[in-house]
């Protein structure tokens, strides 16, 4: 569910908003849904992953991949699908960790509420 959740804000967030929004969004879907740190994550790394591959794919595919191939020699990278993976692979990585964020922000809270209410 989370994963899903994350994936369609990341989406919807890919067209108007700045790249920096998917990690507010997979930190409030986490916060509010996600129950272990792992899975959390998971969600967080691979909704984000799909979204940004898919995003790249419908920008540069009707251009005949042309800026990313030059994207690609300017990195000094044998060809331009190397770099989508490596855009997706940061992408999934600020998901992943800013969900991982909001699941253990979420814990501190529980455990510190659960521990103010024995006093």
């Amino acid at each position: 569910m989370l994963f899903f959740i994350i994936l369609i804000l990341t989406f919807a967030s890919g067209y108007f908003l700045p790249w920096w929004v998917v990690a507010i969004a997979a930190f409030l879907a986490a916060f509010f849904i996600g129950k272990t740190p792992g899975r959390s994550f998971l969600a967080g790394f691979g909704g984000v992953f799909i979204v940004w591959t898919i995003l790249a794919l419908f920008k540069s595919i009707p251009n005949d991949n042309i800026l990313a191939k030059h994207v690609a020699t300017l990195f000094q990278l044998p060809n331009w699908i190397l770099l989508l993976f490596v855009t997706s692979l940061i992408g999934g990585i600020v998901g992943g960790m800013s969900a991982l964020s909001g699941v253990l922000l979420k814990r501190a809270f529980a455990k510190d509420n659960s521990q103010g209410l024995k006093k």
